[in-house]
This record gives structure tokens, sequence and C-alpha cells, in this order.
């Protein structure tokens, strides 16, 4: 009988002694909470409104969406571009309802094992608002239902009722203006949009309605620069966030895979590398909050049009 108790605390004593934390690299059960304040979209409106440049990236699993609010990211957009950099598509037109709403469970459960605080949004796939409002409904209430805080959809003129159909049933909506990459094959392909002066009035009108139907942001993407200020400059209360659009937008947008220098394809011009003299992820991520914040990326001459 000693024996086994002997033998028991010994067992004990080996387990206590062994190095602590979570096999593959996976998040640990909990951490510190954050001393930061959860992200919601009335903070996201204030600094809006002062001025103060929102952050963005996308992410489509716990451990990078942990990092990425650890690294001071206020908004993470789990994008369909999972399609391209995760499913090897050629395009985000593949990409089911199903699969959104199984990555965006995935990344609300790292914010919420790491004590997360960004803004989750959760873009709604090619085919899963088109048919009608109601359908945009049962779509969005599947994301939020996953974790989202509010959800994105593509597209100006028709989306406008869709847009305020889900604002009045207490759903928040980005919008998204510019190269829409749902309809890339309508466009012919991933081209600048709003060069000319009818198709920059329409882009004006679009936005302009968008707001008035409620949306509370708008990517604005690949996008003349000079365009995008003088949007978000007429936006009194719908934060424009770019991508490929210049510096003069409320905040800033990129792909993951795209900043870290990971994409498989030809770079982007809108694209940096924040790897670059970066030690780690954290440490990538931070130079890119860090850089939209002071205004340095990105820059007009370089990564606009």
């Amino acid at each position: 009988m000693t024996a086994s108790i002997n033998n028991a605390s010994a067992a004990d004593a080996a387990a206590q002694a062994m190095p602590t934390g979570t096999p593959y690299g996976t998040l640990p059960p909990a951490s510190t909470p954050s001393a930061r304040k959860p992200l919601s979209l009335p903070r996201l409106r204030e600094m809006h409104t002062q001025g103060e440049k929102i952050t963005m990236l996308t992410a489509y699993d716990a451990t990078f969406a942990a990092v990425a609010d650890a690294a001071g990211v206020e908004c993470i957009l789990v994008g369909d571009s999972l399609g391209m950099v995760c499913q090897g598509l050629s395009s985000t037109v593949g990409v089911s309802l199903e699969t959104m709403r199984y990555h965006t469970e995935c990344v609300a459960g790292g914010l919420r094992r790491s004590h997360g605080v960004a803004w989750l949004i959760g873009d709604l796939p090619f085919g899963s608002y088109h048919e009608s409002k109601e359908q945009a409904l049962r779509s969005a209430v599947v994301l939020m239902q996953a974790g989202a805080h509010m959800v994105k959809l593509e597209g100006g003129g028709w989306t406008t009722e869709t847009v305020r159909f889900l604002v009045e049933r207490g759903i928040p909506v980005c919008a998204h203006l510019g190269l829409t990459p749902q309809t890339v094959h309508a466009l012919g392909g991933y081209r600048v949009q709003g060069k000319t002066d009818e198709s920059a009035a329409q882009l004006r009108r679009e936005a302009s309605a968008l707001q008035d139907a409620g949306a509370s942001m708008l990517v604005l993407e690949m996008v003349p620069a000079a365009l995008s200020a003088e949007v978000t400059q007429a936006l009194t209360h719908c934060a424009t966030i770019g991508i490929g659009a210049g510096n003069g937008t409320a905040g800033q947008v990129l792909v993951l895979h795209d900043m870290l220098g990971m994409n498989l394809g030809k770079m982007a011009k809108f694209v940096h590398n924040f790897m670059d003299g970066a030690s780690s992820v954290r440490g990538a991520m931070e130079a890119y909050v860090r850089a939209v914040k002071d205004g340095s990326f990105p820059v007009n001459g370089v990564h606009a049009w």
C-alpha cells in the first residue's frame, strides 16, 4: 500500500515537472485576458469620426486569428479569398456558404480561447445572397451564429435594398465596391475600377446609396486613389476600407498570405511583404498595424493607381 502511494506521489511530481503546453502548435486553453476592450460598432464609428485609421486583415483559422488580434488588428475578415489561398481555387466563385460557416466558426473559436477583442466579419459567398433579400438573411444568420459580428457582401445597385433589409434586422453590414472578385468574369479580369468619368460617377452614387441603406463599412478595392479619397470624404458615417485604393481611406485591409509574402502567384501592386525585416508573424502584423496607423502604408505612388 505504501509503495503504491509512493509511486503515485512520484508520478504526480513527474507530471508537475513536465513542461506544460499544447501539442501541434495549437492555442493554449486560455490566455491572460486582454487589457483592450472588445471592438464594437460604436467604437469603430468613434475611430472613424476621430480620424484614427482602422486596421483589417483576413484570417481563416483559430491560430492566425488569435495572433492578428494580439498584434492589435482591429477587424478580422474571414474572406472568401480562402477559396484561392486555402482551397487552391482559381477565383472566389466556388466557395460555399458551408465553407464560410466552418472557417468563421474556427476564427471565432480562436478569438474566444485567446480572449480576443477583434471585430469579426464574415464574407457572404457567391450565390448566397443573390436570389432574394430573404436568402441573404438566411445566409447572414448562418455566419452570425458561427460567430461573426458583421457580414460583408459585394456590389452596388441591387444590393442596396439587401443591405437595408439586413441592417433593419440587426445585422451590421460591410459593403464592397470597385473590383468585386465574385464578379471577376463579368468585369473581364482583375482590373482597376472607376477609371472613367462614367464609372467613377456610378461608384460615387452606389457608395452613397449603400451608406444611406445602413452599411457601416465599405471596402474599396482597386479604385484610383483620388476617387477613393473623394468617396471617403463624402461618406460621413460609413468607414471606407481600402485595398489597392490609396491612403485616403478610413482604413486598410490585406489578405493575410499576401502581407506575409506567401502569395503563390504574382504579387499584386498594392501588397507589401511585412515579413521583410520581421522576426515573427506577429511582428509582421504589428508592423502592418503601425504602418496603417501612421499613414506610411500604403504609399499612393507605389501601391495605388
